[in-house]
């Protein structure tokens, strides 16, 4: 497979280096990258404990920084890239701005949505691509090491 600065691995290694971003800024590392059109209208990472807001997790703070820059509150045309799986919280998010893909990295069984899913009970828009697993490996690593290292 070809690289290309427009392929999903591209974006993926962003909101890596947002997570990273994240990481040593104390904050849980998980970055996102939001794409419309081939062109990077957001980037962002966690900064709950920045802001003191418990809101503030990447997507949220990707999402709001996309329809800022496009003027709109849909994100029809948008490909979301984050590092971990979204919670329900930003899953919700993801639904309201109505994007067309969401690519995730790591899954996270203990606060991803998709534990919440099933069946018919969907948490997304019905319209929005789920893509999973793109750098998980690293993604996954990443937490692990950061929490780790919290603990000692």
């Amino acid at each position: 497979m070809d690289f290309s600065v427009f392929s999903d691995e591209h974006y993926m290694k962003l909101a890596y280096k947002e997570a990273v971003k994240a990481a040593e800024k104390g904050e849980i590392p998980v970055g996102a990258v939001v794409v419309c059109g081939q062109k990077i209208v957001a980037k962002a990472h966690n900064e709950t404990e920045t802001l003191q807001d418990v809101t503030a997790h990447a997507e949220i703070l990707a999402i709001t920084a996309a329809s800022n820059y496009l003027g709109a509150k849909y994100l029809t045309e948008c490909t979301l890239f984050v590092t971990l799986e979204p919670c329900l919280m930003c899953a919700g998010a993801i639904a309201w701005s109505q994007l067309k893909r969401l690519v995730f990295a790591a899954h996270d069984p203990a606060k991803g949505f998709t534990k919440w899913q099933t069946g018919d009970n969907h948490i997304l828009h019905l319209k929005t691509e789920l893509s999973t697993g793109l750098m998980a490996g690293p993604c996954k690593l990443l937490i692990e090491d950061f929490f780790r290292d919290m603990r000692n």
